[in-house]
Parts: structure tokens; C-alpha cells; sequence
């Protein structure tokens, strides 16, 4: 841990920046005015030395894509090697704030500074919004010492960035990191496929629940549209409608035609755990590879990572299993 002296605030839009328009509140620029105006005129303004860039376009983060991941992932890394930026801060829409935080752990791993997100649950100039609250907390944390990786702050908790999740939609301590059952080795050391430096291409990736009435036609209709990636929410420790031969042959064959399909728990404290379960047990043996414990939000970004760098199902699988930055174990 050490002291940041030169940050680079990243303001990629989110209701911590957003002014009220005819249609509602909205992204809007200059808040680096704005944020230099409530620091002159507040006595406890953190004392890091810090400018800003704004992401161009400002995006609501209900927008967010993975193009948005990746942009911000390049203004990062040009911050912190071409400008000499030794910290980031990323200002960021709550709605997938978690998601993003998960996305930029695996696009910026072995990047040798800290990158903290945060954002708020009203904007800057509404009365008692949270927006200042959360600025300063995170801009103290970085004059006070922060550890190299991607962090979330927000309601004055620091959690990791690939096990947070949004499970409040108004309170102020809308985020949380729910215990999660962690059973995985750590890898060695991350590969040069994998490094921050190996560049990303877009992939075709779907999250989908198990749920009563799930058929083989939804995996099938799902699978012809030409997904490289799934992350299948399944009931309890890893089951799901075992007794479905129709449905387990369509995952298998999705597997064999090079799809890489992950497990991971619906339950906010749950894990997968296949042999606990005959019904999990069926469900692995068609090809699917356990997230343990990993968050929706740390499965889809890791997989983004994963088969965004080239990778094929087989070695994507293998790094997937193991824990590349405190996602899994």
C-alpha cells in the first residue's frame, strides 16, 4: 500500500455528475468545475493531488456495454503509463457499477496501481445526496494508501472488486459483499494472455436463470444466436431440472460446438458444489465448469476477459477454475 500523489479522476458519467433535463436527470459535463467549487468552499477537502478526464460519451451506466468496459480500461492504462498517473478514480453509474468493477479486475490485471470506482445514489446537487460523502471518502483513501487492483467504495465500505454486488435500488448503502462460499487455488501467476497490456475484442455472452419451465428450445433458441459464453444461474449449490433430457443435451452439445458454460448459485449467499446434488452432478457432466461462489457480476466479467483475449473454451475453462485475483478463493 502506498500513497497516491497523482490521480487521475475518470468521470464516465452516473448520477454522481447528472443535472436535470426535460426528460429527467441526465450525464453532464463540467464536473470538474463543480467538483473544485465544493472542495474550495469545504474545510476537510482531501488534500491528493488530482485532475480529471471525462470518458467521451458520458453514459448513463444503465447503457453501460462492453465497448464502455474497454474504453475505460484504455483511459486507465494510458493514464497510469503514458501520463504517469499513479492512482485512478472512477466515477461511475450505481446501476452497473459492480458489474464494471468486476469487468476492469480481470482487464487490468498485473497493472501496478490502484483503481478505485464509486458513484452515488443522488446526484451532486441534490439535498443531502451522498455524492460528496462518497467522493471524499474515496479520495481520502487513496492520499492514505490504497493496494494495487480494482476496488469499489461507496456508503464508506471498501469492497473488493469482483465480489460486490447492488442489492439496494434507493438506500444509500445500496452495496454489499455477501459471504460466498470460496474453494479455489490461486493461479501461480497470470499468463501474458491475460495481462493488462493483451488487448480485448468484444464477445457474445448471456446470463440466464434456471427457473421452473426452462426448456431445451430457450437453450437452444439462446445457443443459435451465436453465444461464445454463458453464465447459468442454478438453483441452490448447482441443480437444475436434471430429469430433462432434452435440456441436458442441449447444454452438451453447446459444450462440444465450443461454448463455454459457467455455474454459478442464484441464492445472494449461495455456491455451486455439483456432488452435493445428483441433480448438480448431471448438470457438470454435460460440460459445465463450477464458479464456486463467484458473483453474476465477477462470472460475466471473467469470461468477457477470458474469451475477449482470445482464448479457446478449453483454456478459457482452465484460468476460469482458478482464482486470478481474489474472485474465487
Amino acid at each position: 500500500m502506498r500513497a497516491v500523489k497523482n490521480l487521475l479522476v475518470l468521470y464516465t458519467g452516473g448520477t454522481i455528475g447528472m443535472l436535470q433535463t426535460a426528460e429527467g436527470l441526465a450525464p453532464a459535463g463540467g464536473f470538474e468545475a463543480r467538483m473544485r467549487e465544493h472542495f474550495s468552499a469545504c474545510g476537510d477537502a482531501p488534500e491528493v493531488q488530482w485532475s480529471l478526464r471525462e470518458l467521451n460519451p458520458l453514459i448513463d451506466s444503465a447503457n453501460m456495454q462492453q465497448a464502455n468496459w474497454l474504453a475505460m480500461r484504455d483511459a486507465i492504462v494510458e493514464a497510469v503509463e503514458r501520463d504517469g498517473h499513479d492512482g485512478v478514480l472512477v466515477l461511475h453509474g450505481t446501476d452497473t457499477l459492480a458489474y464494471s468493477a468486476a469487468a476492469l479486475s480481470f482487464l487490468l490485471l498485473g497493472l501496478s496501481a490502484p483503481v478505485l470506482l464509486t458513484g452515488s445514489m443522488l446526484p451532486a446537487g441534490a439535498p443531502d445526496s451522498d455524492a460528496w460523502a462518497n467522493l471524499i471518502g474515496a479520495l481520502n483513501l487513496f492520499e492514505s494508501g490504497l493496494e494495487d487492483g480494482v476496488q469499489l467504495f461507496f456508503h464508506g465500505q471498501l469492497l473488493h472488486g469482483c465480489r460486490a454486488s447492488k442489492l439496494r435500488s434507493e438506500a444509500f448503502d445500496a452495496f454489499k459483499a455477501l459471504p460466498r462460499h470460496r474453494d479455489s487455488e490461486r493461479a501461480p501467476s497470470i499468463p501474458a494472455r491475460l495481462d493488462y497490456r493483451q488487448p480485448r475484442q468484444p464477445v457474445k455472452l448471456a446470463v440466464l436463470p434456471v427457473f421452473p419451465g426452462l426448456g431445451a428450445e430457450h437453450l437452444r433458441g439462446l445457443f443459435d444466436s451465436g453465444v461464445q459464453g454463458l453464465v447459468l444461474e442454478c438453483y441452490g449449490s448447482g441443480t437444475g431440472p436434471s430429469d430433462d433430457q432434452a435440456l441436458l443435451d442441449a447444454l452438451h452439445d453447446a459444450r462440444q460446438g465450443g461454448v463455454v458454460i459457467v455455474a454459478i448459485s442464484q441464492c445472494p449467499e449461495g455456491a455451486v458444489v455439483f456432488d452435493t446434488y445428483a441433480a448438480g452432478s448431471r448438470l457438470r457432466d454435460t460440460g459445465l465448469v463450477s464458479g464456486g461462489g463467484m458473483t453474476r457480476e465477477a462470472a460475466l466479467g471473467k469470461l468477457f476477459a477470458l474469451l475477449g483475449a482470445g482464448l479457446d473454451a478449453d483454456s478459457a475453462e482452465h484460468w476460469f477454475a482458478l482464482d486470478l485475483c481474489g474472485e474465487r478463493a
